[in-house]
């Protein structure tokens, strides 16, 4: 399975060799759910299938690889759709082309009735169909009951693939209607040297791997967005100072998941514990765990909400604000 980090190929070998036609990916982000999920519709679709998975050279290959392929459906929110390159429906796209709505953030009651509709039709391949659903926690309580009378009687030759960061918000009825598979973590070695070859600079891979928490797919996000060690490596002297800049060009989602894990590591610290993703010269004094308790529940609290349309720039320098005055609150002499 050329191109697929070893670990996701390891699994679909596994995966393809199993029978069931519901299929639910779980485990926190960054270990490659969507990749995986792809990685079986693409085997499940391939005219020269083998048991290490889809071909690469066959149309179908080809159409999935376009995005074009008649027999596989994506659900997805309509934000990711476009960041990963799947084209809207006709309808979607020219309201959103006329300003009549934003595209959506959760995946909308009216694709899934498409995609259910789309499962009940005859194969155009003959290879049967797939329904793949990413991230699978963006389905509302109204998508999520429409899915379910399909995924309890599926028509004969189709198969959906759920792919999610957050299973535990799934309905119970959905979770029970799928064969779960939980998410490997890879090796160290294994995730480094896929890294490298995403274009990681090496003095890079290391840190940004444990800034991460381990998982590659998220390291590589950081990269890409521009954090390399450097810029992580100075995050907690940098919000001591109440330094905005050291954020800029970080999304929403990146700059409270690094408060928290900041947060994090300093209430280890404060307990006597080593931190996890940062290195322990990088921290600044440990404030009080009172104080360090209600900063990090007020970006937990943040971290839900994060993706709402608020005013970026604002929104970072309230982050920042209360970030300074939580390290400076009550320290620990």
């Amino acid at each position: 399975m050329s191109g697929v980090a070893p670990w996701i190929a390891a699994q679909a070998q596994r995966l393809l060799a199993q029978r069931g036609h519901a299929l639910l990916l779980q485990g926190p982000s960054g270990l490659g759910q969507y990749t995986l999920a792809l990685a079986l519709a693409r085997a499940w679709l391939c005219e020269q299938p083998s048991p290490a998975g889809a071909c690469g050279a066959c149309e179908s290959c080809h159409a999935i690889e376009v995005r074009t392929h008649a027999d596989l459906a994506v659900l997805m929110p309509e934000t990711a759709m476009m960041a990963l390159g799947w084209p809207l429906s006709e309808k979607a796209q020219a309201e959103i082309d006329d300003k009549k709505r934003k595209p959506s953030r959760e995946i909308r009651i009216e694709a899934m009735r498409d995609a259910i509709e789309f499962a009940q039709r005859t194969s155009g391949r003959g290879r049967g169909k797939v329904v793949l659903v990413y991230p699978a926690e963006r389905m509302n309580a109204f998508t999520a009951n429409a899915l379910l009378k399909t995924l309890e009687e599926p028509p004969g030759d189709a198969r959906f693939v759920l792919a999610s960061e957050a299973a535990h918000q799934l309905l119970p009825t959905i979770r029970s209607r799928c064969m779960a598979h939980t998410m490997a973590w890879p090796g160290e070695p294994d995730a480094v040297r896929w890294l490298q070859e995403q274009g990681v600079a090496a003095t890079d891979v290391a840190p940004l791997l444990r800034a991460a928490g381990g998982r590659p797919e998220d390291a590589l996000a950081y990269s890409r967005a521009g954090i390399d060690a450097r810029r992580w490596a100075a995050l907690p002297q940098a919000m001591a100072r109440g330094d905005v800049g050291a954020i800029a060009g970080w999304t929403p989602a990146q700059a409270v998941d690094g408060l928290l894990k900041l947060c994090h590591d300093l209430m280890a610290a404060g307990c006597g514990a080593a931190p996890r993703f940062f290195e322990a010269k990088d921290l600044p004094p440990a404030p009080s765990q009172a104080a360090l308790g209600g900063w990090s529940r007020e970006l937990a609290a943040t971290f839900r909400t994060v993706e709402h349309p608020f005013n970026a720039g604002l929104l970072f320098e309230a982050l920042v604000s209360r970030a300074r005055s939580a390290l400076h609150s009550g320290l620990n002499r």
